[in-house]
């Protein structure tokens, strides 16, 4: 369960995004050296306790995190019965755009270096993202992500350290995550967290999953900008 740290500043954030309004929770710690914003997998939320997990690892190391819906409760709920919006990437992509723009118009957000962190699918939407906003986004970490999906002509133009992290047993991701891999021209590096799914369910998996994402983040965030 998360320990939220006495210093820090927590909110619930509405997010424009075109005619779409995004629920998100934003949580600064005191000095905050940079930010993370999440972009959870297909049928998550801003609630996915692997994600809010490894978000209050990131908020112990000095980062801002901003966990948010990328789609609105209606398109949800539809996307349950349809599954219409969980694979569409761009659109995700755009709502993660949208995401970093809200957060350059918000004084205590502005000036700190920036990164996503994805899930599943929402890796892809990280990447996209990335590609767009190359002046932006510092570095990008993927969990058990689906990199693959953010298509060919989109990888290479990711400039923004990216971490890509998959489970030893999740053999069929891990062969999609050294494709894409090969395929990027960033800064980037493939971790394997042996023995593990793709959910990372197993012990001391996710907390593994955590200590990767924040050594990232803290290199390519914290530390390119003290330096």
């Amino acid at each position: 369960m998360k320990q939220p740290l006495a210093s820090q500043v927590e909110r619930e954030v509405t997010i424009p995004a075109e005619r779409a309004a995004l629920t998100g929770d934003l949580t600064v710690p005191a000095g905050a050296k940079g930010i993370v914003l999440f972009a959870h997998g297909s049928g998550s939320s801003r609630h996915s306790p692997r994600n809010v997990w490894v978000a209050a690892q990131l908020q112990r190391a000095g980062i801002a995190t901003l966990l948010f819906d990328l789609l609105t409760g209606a398109e949800e709920e539809r996307d349950a019965h349809t599954r219409e919006h969980r694979f569409d990437i761009p659109l995700l992509g755009r709502r993660l755009v949208h995401a970093t723009r809200w957060t350059d118009t918000q004084p205590d957000l502005a000036t700190l270096p920036l990164g996503y962190f994805g899930a599943s699918t929402g890796s892809a939407a990280a990447l996209v993202a990335a590609a767009e906003r190359r002046d932006r986004v510092r570095a990008v970490v993927s969990r058990g992500g689906r990199p693959d999906l953010a298509g060919a002509a989109v990888l290479p133009r990711v400039a923004a350290a990216t971490l890509l992290i998959v489970g030893g047993s999740d053999e069929t991701v891990l062969d999609l995550n050294r494709r894409a891999l090969s395929a990027m021209a960033c800064e980037k590096r493939l971790d394997i967290v042996p023995g593990a799914s793709h959910l990372f369910e197993e012990p001391d998996a996710l907390e593994r999953v955590a200590a990767l994402a924040s050594e990232w983040f803290v290199e390519y965030l914290v530390v390119e900008t003290a330096s």
